[in-house]
This record gives structure tokens, C-alpha cells and sequence, in this order.
């Protein structure tokens, strides 16, 4: 199965960021989520791609 990379430069650095951190943290993935959204100014297009990525990494 191919994975579909964002074209956005900051939301590939809030996936790298956010699993770093779900490695190193016991913080929810939703707190990492709106975290990240904020720290990398992420637009809603970009935020909902994530909040996508995320929901779907166990599928």
C-alpha cells in the first residue's frame, strides 16, 4: 500500500513531531493533534489532513 505524502513542508514536520512524541510522551494523540496544529500554524485543510493521517495509521 502506497502512503500518500502531504505537499505541505509543516505538516510533515507535525507527523514527524507528533510521533516522536507518541514514542517518548503518554500525552493522547488528540492533545498531540491540536498541539502540533497550533506549533506549525497548520491551515484547516492542512490540520484535517492530519487529524486523517492519524486516524487512519492503525487501518
Amino acid at each position: 500500500m502506497a502512503t500518500i505524502m502531504p505537499e505541505s513542508e509543516q505538516v510533515q514536520k507535525a507527523i514527524k513531531w507528533i510521533s516522536i512524541s507518541l514514542e517518548d510522551d503518554n500525552q493522547p494523540i488528540k492533545t498531540l493533534l491540536e498541539k502540533a496544529i497550533l506549533k506549525f500554524d497548520l491551515s484547516p485543510k492542512d490540520s484535517d489532513f492530519l487529524m486523517n493521517f492519524f486516524a487512519n495509521r492503525d487501518k
